[in-house]
């Protein structure tokens, strides 16, 4: 008897639905798993066969072909192992109305004893599935408040097969998983567990990572080792404007793609902050392998990626980031598929000024010997400097700031202000296509957005020549200063934007750490 059940593989952040035709002869005695599977797909008709066996059904001794069409997409992992067996059963006609099956996608891993494990990808098959129809889609319990998140469709959560064989004698048996998405998006946009008020003093970077919130601009924190450049990179995404539903529901496919997400878990509701340490490879980073997968970059998507002791990072590894960086996306190519993974993220990195730590320090010495501090700062190539619009300079705190019982700004405040700044270039941009924030202005846009007064221009000629800044600057001094007036609440860009910009161009300056 030939039976059809449904269920997805996930290719890139998006969902194929894949048809598994389960054929029982009564010629034969073997069992045949086709369609390009993968060794976990092969190896899961011995999962089916000892859950089956174990709920006191029969697996039969006849031939047995398993075809997952279309039969030219390679299929991976073990998430077709609950479609598979509930194709068996009703194949061999111990489920009764098998036409029930063809309604519903069923995705799920199974254990020997017939318990259900978790998947990957919930969000963008539960996704897939309503798109093509489907009255409902059955998977995991682990992942049913995942998938439930999309409307028009309903989701059942199953932990053991029997779940399954119940719910086609009588579709009641399972209660509908109901989420509501709104209310636990909402719900916790505002609750951060650290706060730009826990900085004592830092005034100055506070003001640079402002702006960096308010624009989108990447940047780069240099100073001495325990300055404070970790902390408050860690506070960046407290003052980010809140996720959009859209935003949400993007980052949460890649996520889920990815395995990221925790039991039960609904949208990610806060912005992505990943930090991965500097032995990492550059398939980790900007995603890849065997069956390609989000990198760090991509699950930064909507957020920040912080990178920790930038010189630390092997060249090659930096170097990959530079594309995405312009494009918001990375491709992974292979021969028989090409995937795209999106990539807008905010860059924060941060770095000692030269191997021991303490170049420029105001109370301790420098002890690298000659030239060493340019060749530590050579390790970060032009280009990727070049992608970095604010380079900030931090100092040790001073005792008094330390031991001051004065409050510090809360972040709450200081996102308010981010969020008009954000609402001015939203308008801004309305009709650009990609386009959100300042940083992402091209070179023709900056002509028509930034125009500068005569004594803005002859501000910008004199720190040009007297700082020996590099001409790559220019356009970035430019991107800055706008964002600043928009902070301001300005239509033009004043001189005292522009001055505020041109300070935070420190590895600009020609003769910097020589």
């Amino acid at each position: 008897m030939l039976v059809k059940t449904f269920g997805s593989a996930v290719y890139g952040v998006e969902a194929i639905t894949i048809t598994v035709e389960v054929n029982v002869d009564p010629k034969g005695q073997h069992y045949y798993i086709v369609g390009l599977p993968d060794n976990a797909v092969k190896e899961s008709l011995q999962r089916v066969e000892s859950a089956i066996k174990s709920n006191n059904f029969f697996m039969p001794r006849t031939k047995l072909v398993v075809n997952l069409a279309p039969a030219d997409i390679k299929k991976s992992g073990t998430a077709f192992d609950l479609p598979i067996a509930i194709g068996t059963l009703a194949a061999t006609e111990q489920i009764e109305n098998p036409e029930k099956i063809e309604r519903y996608v069923i995705m799920g891993e199974l254990s020997l004893d017939g318990s259900v494990r978790s998947i990957k990808g919930a969000l963008p098959i539960a996704i897939q599935a309503r798109k093509e129809g489907f009255n409902g889609l059955l998977l995991p319990k682990a992942n049913a408040r995942e998938a439930a998140m999309v409307n028009n469709l309903k989701v059942y959560a199953v932990e053991h097969i029997h779940d399954v064989v119940k719910f086609f004698e009588d579709e009641n048996y399972l209660p509908q998983v109901i989420v509501n998405t709104r209310e636990e998006f909402a719900h916790a946009q505002n609750n951060f567990d650290i706060d730009f008020a826990d900085v004592k003093g830092q005034e100055n970077i506070k003001r640079a990572l402002e702006i960096a919130a308010a624009g989108g601009h990447n940047a780069i924190l240099i100073g001495p080792p325990g300055a404070g450049k970790t902390m408050l990179a860690k506070r960046l995404p407290t003052i980010l404007p809140p996720l959009s539903l859209a935003e949400a529901l993007e980052t949460t496919k890649i996520h889920s793609v990815a395995g990221k997400l925790p039991e039960n878990a609904t949208l990610v509701n806060r912005r992505p902050f990943r930090s991965p340490h500097h032995t990492i490879s550059d398939v980790a980073l900007v995603g890849g392998g065997g069956n390609p997968q989000p990198g760090e970059i991509s699950l930064a998507h909507n957020g920040v990626l912080f990178l920790d002791e930038l010189p630390e990072f092997k060249r090659t590894v930096l170097e990959v980031m530079r594309q995405p960086m312009e494009e918001r996306m990375v491709t992974i190519s292979r021969a028989k598929v090409a995937l795209d993974f999106p990539a807008s993220f905010m860059l924060v990195a941060s770095m000692n000024p030269c191997p021991c730590g303490f170049f420029n320090h105001p109370q301790k010495e420098c002890t690298c010997p000659p030239g060493a501090v340019q060749k530590y700062l050579n390790k970060i190539s032009g280009p990727l400097l070049d992608r970095i619009d604010l380079h900030v300079e931090v100092t040790p705190v001073a005792f008094s700031e330390l031991s001051s019982k004065q409050e510090f700004e809360k972040s709450a405040s200081i996102r308010q202000r981010v969020m008009a700044a954000r609402e001015i270039q939203a308008q801004r941009y309305k009709n650009n296509a990609g386009i959100y924030a300042n940083a992402q202005m091209s070179s023709s846009q900056l002509k028509e957005i930034c125009i500068i007064n005569n004594a803005g221009q002859n501000l910008l000629k004199t720190a040009m020549n007297r700082l020996k800044l590099s001409a790559r600057a220019y356009d970035r001094i430019l991107k800055v200063s706008r964002t600043i007036a928009d902070l301001a609440g300005k239509e033009e860009i004043q001189p005292e934007h522009l001055a505020e910009a041109i300070q935070y161009r420190s590895l600009d300056r020609e003769g910097w750490g020589a």
